[in-house]
């Protein structure tokens, strides 16, 4: 951290590399102004509650995620959508904290940063379409049925739940075999 980074930034940088190491609930105001190197009065200038901090914090992440998925190249829709599965997957894998905090919706909604309107909606609407390069998906639910299989592999890679029910798994072939399931002809029904 440089001094010459604005104070907002300072806290948010400070946060976002505390976080990783002592998780979100243990992620303190006064612990991030001490790692800043400012007063545990300073995050309240920028930040009213603990939780406008973590949105900040959380907006940092997505645009780290979102940087990564739109690096992604392939030749096809196809190696496009699982690149950015991958891609997906390693993000979760690297930065588990991160990964959880950016969908605690729970905490973070109406805290600050507008994340619904800012990163998650425009971050799905290009998922979206990207999937529908594939395969037509005019309601957007194939996008949304492999986007919730991915999420869920993501969710138990990350946090090795996946090691203790089936240690040694191909995740990059896991991942494979839900996109090809996904991108099939699929008609869902109720």
């Amino acid at each position: 951290m440089t001094s010459v980074e604005p104070l907002r930034e300072r806290l948010v940088t400070a946060g976002v590399a505390m976080l990783e190491e002592v998780g979100a609930a243990q992620l303190g105001l006064r612990a991030i102004a001490r790692e800043a190197g400012v007063s545990h009065g300073a995050p309240r200038r920028y930040f009213p509650t603990h939780n406008s901090l973590l949105a900040a914090i959380a907006a940092r992440g997505y645009a780290e995620l979102r940087a990564e998925i739109e690096a992604v190249q392939g030749d096809t829709a196809e190696t496009r959508v699982l690149r950015t599965c991958l891609a997906y997957i390693e993000f979760a894998t690297a930065r588990p904290e991160m990964f959880t905090l950016m969908f605690r919706h729970d905490l973070l909604e109406g805290a600050g940063e507008n994340l619904r309107a800012n990163t998650t909606l425009p971050m799905f609407a290009r998922w979206r379409d990207l999937v529908a390069e594939c395969a037509p998906d005019p309601t957007g639910e194939r996008a949304l049925s492999l986007w919730t299989h991915l999420h869920g592999i993501a969710v138990v890679v990350a946090n090795r739940s996946i090691e203790a029910i089936a240690p040694g798994t191909d995740v990059e072939a896991l991942v494979a075999r839900a996109v090809a399931a996904q991108l099939r002809v699929w008609t869902p029904t109720l």
